[in-house]
């Protein structure tokens, strides 16, 4: 009974610490994305303060141009805000997304933050009505007198409903720095946390990033496990002092190991009683399976393998033999279980740095492509040219965003598609930088039937990383020869660079994630490359080229069966 407690209590502090840590990771995800979603509002107030058609706010934007601006922004934004205002000096309503406001005078509610943001003062109101309204200043251009101010009425429900998606059995709590509850989800022991509830007892401004066992924020609640997120620096932003807590009932969360506890100590009880009835009569059938047991249990201590069960006796003790023996086993799975969702963990938050850290200058310069778009001087060399930014950066988002999932394999897109157009296409997306480096690219695509079952997206991905490879580690000037020929039923293509070449030590390992040599790489391109060959049921090698570069080879069948063969 001493070792079954022990054991349970080892059990149950290691659940709890996992728990703990998933609270964290949780609460630091959620505030993430939240200080995601206050940063690009922000950002959208103070680059919008700054254009040209917000001087019309000098002449009453008598010919609504600046009207029909902001009503054009608030539909294209798709609902993110409710109303975009213009007010004078005089807080009446210059300009309006709605026109019903025009004329009106805005009344103003109390500075909640204040922000500075690419050299823009901004000022928050506290979030009241599911709304929260954002103000930045704006000044004539030539005098830089004030002349008025924009204001943004933010919908709150995407932060609301951020917080509802995050609370599947927790309750979520996004709060202020002075403790109180700006909003809330989910529920604990059936009572729901509502916003407006003080927390300042808890004095979560001298913690960092942790977790706690603290007693309900209501007195109807039970004992809790908490889990505290602060916002992180999200593209230089820091933040607005918002913290997320994520709280789990402290009994429910440890249910399992309790109620494990409670039948292995019933059993154990249940094996008591026998025995002291059966005694005399079993004493001796008993000792050999006791002394068992016994080195059983001492060679799980050791930390011995203890796949096979014990020794089996008859009656009650060898039940209860080979249920501890089982107990132990799904212990130890369950300990297998928790490493391998630790390290899933750590992938998880990889990828969220990467994704945080490469969606931002996508979207940047995927939106940028489609306002010069708009530009009716661009010639029809520079639309096609924006035509490759915009398809690329969605292609890119694809990409990164298939990061999220690291334990599932991508899935393949199979279609009919031509292997000779592939390398011609990747290579017309290189052009430009190719010209600028001098460097030319050289085909001899002999391959009398280029034609092949694949992921055109993929397979042009694979052949866009290793022409940048190849681009990289080539000094001005030189030549990049590519190169197919038909090999049976499968079709091989070399790419062979005039660079330095990959030493022999380092070629068995260039396909492994993060290994790299060159100065700024991270060390994923050829991993991915190796990652989508190998899903298309083909095969790529390195070695050295004739000139003394890398001379990468790549097999791929024409056709992949549908049974995976």
């Amino acid at each position: 009974m001493v070792l079954a407690a022990l054991a349970f209590f080892k059990a149950r502090q290691s659940m709890q610490d996992e728990i703990e840590r998933g609270l964290v990771n949780q609460a630091h995800a959620v505030a993430a994305d939240v200080n995601k979603i206050l940063f690009e509002r922000l950002q959208n107030g103070a680059a919008w303060s700054t254009f040209e058609v917000m001087q019309d706010v000098q002449v009453q934007d008598v010919d609504k141009r600046l009207s029909n601006f902001l009503a054009k922004l608030q539909v294209g934004y798709g609902g993110v805000y409710r109303r975009l205002d213009v007010l004078n000096n005089q807080q009446q309503v210059v300009a309006s997304s709605d026109a019903g406001a025009l004329g009106q005078t805005l009344a103003l509610a109390p500075v909640w933050k204040q922000v500075e943001l690419a050299g823009a003062q901004l000022v928050l109101e506290r979030p009241a009505e599911a709304m929260l309204r954002i103000r930045v200043a704006l000044y004539n251009q030539y005098s830089a007198s004030r002349q008025g101010e924009l204001v943004l009425a933010v919908d709150w429900q995407p932060v609301q409903e951020l917080l509802s998606h995050a609370a599947q059995g927790h309750a979520v709590l996004l709060l202020d720095s002075d403790g109180s509850v700006l909003a809330s989800a989910g529920t604990l022991g059936g009572l729901a946390v509502r916003p407006g509830l003080q927390l300042a007892d808890w004095q979560l401004d001298k913690l960092g990033e942790s977790a706690f066992v603290h007693a309900g924020p209501d007195p109807q609640m039970h004992q809790v496990l908490a889990g505290l997120g602060r916002s992180p620096v999200y593209a230089g932003f820091s933040g607005v002092g918002l913290s997320v807590l994520v709280l789990q009932e402290s009994a429910l969360a440890l249910a399992p190991v309790r109620n494990m506890a409670l039948m292995s100590l019933a059993i154990l009880l249940l094996l008591v009683l026998a025995t002291v009835v059966a005694a005399r009569k079993i004493s001796a059938t008993i000792a050999d399976p006791i002394v068992a047991l016994t080195a059983y249990t001492r060679s799980y201590q050791l930390g011995q393998d203890v796949q096979m069960p014990p020794p089996l006796a008859q009656g009650e003790l060898g039940e209860l033999g080979n249920a501890y023996g089982q107990m132990m086993r799904d212990i130890d799975q369950a300990r297998g279980r928790l490493v391998k969702t630790a390290k899933l963990a750590v992938i998880g938050e990889m990828a969220a740095v990467i994704i945080h850290e490469v969606r931002t200058p996508l979207g940047i310069l995927r939106s940028s492509a489609q306002m010069l778009r708009r530009e009716q001087k661009i010639s029809e060399q520079g639309k096609e040219l924006l035509g490759f930014i915009e398809s690329e950066t969605a292609r890119l988002n694809n990409l990164v965003s298939a990061m999220l999932d690291s334990a599932r394999a991508r899935p393949l897109y199979m279609a009919r598609c031509d292997l000779h157009q592939l390398i011609r296409h990747a290579a017309s997306l290189l052009a430009n930088q190719l010209e600028q480096r001098a460097i030319v690219i050289e085909e001899a695509l002999q391959a009398a039937d280029p034609w092949l079952d694949g992921d055109s997206e993929q397979l042009t991905q694979v052949l866009l990383n290793l022409l940048h490879n190849a681009m990289q580690v080539m000094a001005q000037g030189g030549a990049i020869r590519i190169s197919t020929v038909l090999d049976g039923h499968r079709l091989q293509v070399e790419m062979e660079d005039d660079g330095p070449g990959i030493a022999p030590a380092d070629r068995s390992r260039v396909f492994e994630a993060f290994f790299f040599r060159r100065e700024g790489g991270v060390g994923l391109g050829l991993a991915i490359v190796q990652q989508i060959i190998q899903a298309h049921a083909g095969e790529i090698s390195v070695d050295a080229g004739r000139s003394g570069g890398a001379r990468f080879i790549i097999r791929l069948p024409r056709q992949i069966l549908m049974n995976g063969e």
